[in-house]
């Protein structure tokens, strides 16, 4: 019985992962991109949206956080950022790529009935390349914070709050911002007008959620149709 009931397992993870290089080969994983400066709460949104059903949220900050450091990869990633450097696009995208795979394969993340919301990825002009082959993105969701100043001082009470030492730096802060400007907010016109919208990231998390669901809904809908349809 026991043995019967582990075949079947192993049976089914096998179909998963056949179901994974399938899908990985024939089809672009259908996703939204939460977008915006440094403080705006795409962390914090993406987790709440990744709770709801017919959502599955993916972080690279997650992803990069879970990696064995003993693995190749994790020591890869410790190689570059022991020496302050940023881990290479394509290194970025491909680890990310590892990741996605392995929870559909768990059956954690399904293609074909979720929408992906990305966070972190695309994060420059490159990664919009590295990425237009495995990702179609539906929609960009913008937050928008009010002026930077505000937000500073926003991420160095959070800081104290949660306990997050790097915020808690003004310089740091404000360094993350300049490559905000310089590296990231360029990725906005990558896309067409139409796939953006603007949400305002000011009000409280459940504030920013409503209008975050009432821009991603028609597109969720989209999928769930386009599903029910296969």
């Amino acid at each position: 019985m026991t043995k019967r009931l582990a075949k079947k397992g192993l049976q089914r993870r096998a179909a998963n992962l056949e179901l994974t290089k399938d899908y990985s080969m024939t089809e672009k994983y259908r996703s939204v991109l939460l977008f915006g400066q440094p403080g705006v709460g795409k962390g914090t949104q993406g987790k709440i949206l990744g709770n709801i059903p017919g959502f599955f949220h993916l972080s690279v900050g997650d992803v990069f956080r879970s990696i064995d450091i003993g693995s190749e990869d994790g020591r890869l990633i410790y190689e570059f950022s022991s020496q302050g450097k940023l881990v290479p696009d394509e290194l970025t995208v491909s680890i990310w790529k590892k990741a996605l795979n392995a929870y559909v394969a768990l059956s954690r993340y399904k293609p074909r009935e979720d929408l992906l919301v990305l966070d972190g990825i695309p994060r420059n002009v490159a990664q919009t390349e590295l990425v237009k082959d495995h990702l179609d993105i539906r929609q960009i969701v913008h937050l928008k914070g009010n002026d930077e100043e505000e937000m500073i001082h926003r991420m160095r009470r959070r800081a104290i709050r949660e306990n997050r030492p790097d915020d808690a730096n003004e310089e740091v802060v404000r360094h993350r911002f300049q490559v905000y400007r310089d590296i990231s907010a360029p990725v906005l016109d990558c896309y067409p007008k139409n796939k953006i919208s603007e949400v305002s990231a000011i009000g409280s998390p459940a504030e920013v959620l409503q209008q975050i669901l009432n821009c991603m809904i028609p597109t969720q809908n989209e999928l769930f149709h386009t599903a029910d349809d296969a």
